[in-house]
C-alpha cells in the first residue's frame, strides 16, 4: 500500500506565523487534491514544550540561527515555534484533517529536537510511525509539506533506510533556505538516496 505523510503543515510554519516557511500556505491545496488519492494518510506534528533547547529564546544571549551543542548533539537554534497546546502548533486551517487516519507527534522531548518523523535527532527515540506504517502494510509512502530542507528531508532519508519506497511531492513543499540553496542540496540528498521527486500533477490527475 502507499500511504500520504504530511509533514508539519502548521500554522507557525505558515506566512505570519513564529518561524514562516517562504509561501508555506501554498502546500495546503495541493495537499488537499492529493488527498483523496490515498487509502491512508498520515501526518506529523512538531509538539515543542516551552523550555525545548532548541529555541534561542531558552539560551540567553544566543540568537536564531546560531549553532550550539546540546547533549552531544549539534543544534541549530530557533524561534519559539509549535509550542503544545498553542494555535502555532495546530494543522494550518485550509488543511483537510478529517482523513488523517493519525497524526505523530514529535520534538517533545525538550532536550533534543525531532526534525524527521521517524525519530528524533539522536536516534534514541522512535515516534512510532515506523512500526505503525509496517501494521497497516504501508510499502511505499509519498511525503509532502514543511519544510522540504529540514523535517521532509529528514522523514524522507529516515524512510528510505527503514525500507520504504519514497516519493517527494517537490511542489507540495517549501523551503526554510535558512542558507540560499539549502532546498536544493535537500532535493538532490533525498534523490540520491532514492526517492522519486514528482509534481503533484502527477498523482492528484486520475490514471
Amino acid at each position: 500500500m502507499n500511504a500520504l505523510l504530511i509533514v508539519d503543515v502548521q500554522n507557525d510554519f505558515l506566512p505570519g506565523g513564529a518561524l514562516p516557511v517562504p509561501e508555506g500556505d501554498r502546500v495546503a491545496p495541493l495537499i488537499n487534491r492529493l488527498i483523496p488519492r490515498f487509502e491512508a494518510v498520515y501526518a506529523t506534528q512538531d509538539w515543542h514544550p516551552a523550555d525545548h533547547l532548541s529555541f534561542a529564546a531558552n539560551h540567553p544571549g544566543r540568537r536564531p540561527g546560531e549553532t550550539v551543542e546540546i547533549g552531544g548533539l549539534e543544534q541549530i537554534l530557533w524561534p519559539v515555534h509549535c509550542v503544545q497546546f498553542t494555535g502555532g502548533a495546530c494543522f494550518a486551517p485550509g488543511l483537510r484533517t478529517a482523513p488523517i487516519r493519525r497524526v505523530f507527534p514529535k520534538g517533545a522531548d525538550r532536550e533534543t529536537d525531532s526534525y524527521s518523523g521517524f525519530f528524533d535527532n539522536g536516534r534514541r527515540r522512535a515516534t512510532g510511525l515506523a512500526d505503525c506504517l509496517r501494521e497497516a502494510g504501508v510499502e511505499e509512502l509519498t511525503v509532502c509539506g514543511l519544510a522540504l530542507d529540514y523535517c521532509v528531508k529528514f522523514t524522507v532519508l529516515d524512510a528510505l533506510e527503514l525500507g520504504f519506497r519514497v516519493r517527494l511531492v517537490q511542489d507540495a513543499c517549501r523551503a526554510v533556505n535558512l542558507r540560499a540553496g539549502d532546498g536544493d542540496r535537500a532535493l538532490e540528498a533525498m534523490r540520491a538516496a532514492g526517492a522519486r521527486i514528482v509534481a503533484a500533477r502527477e498523482l492528484a490527475e486520475p490514471s
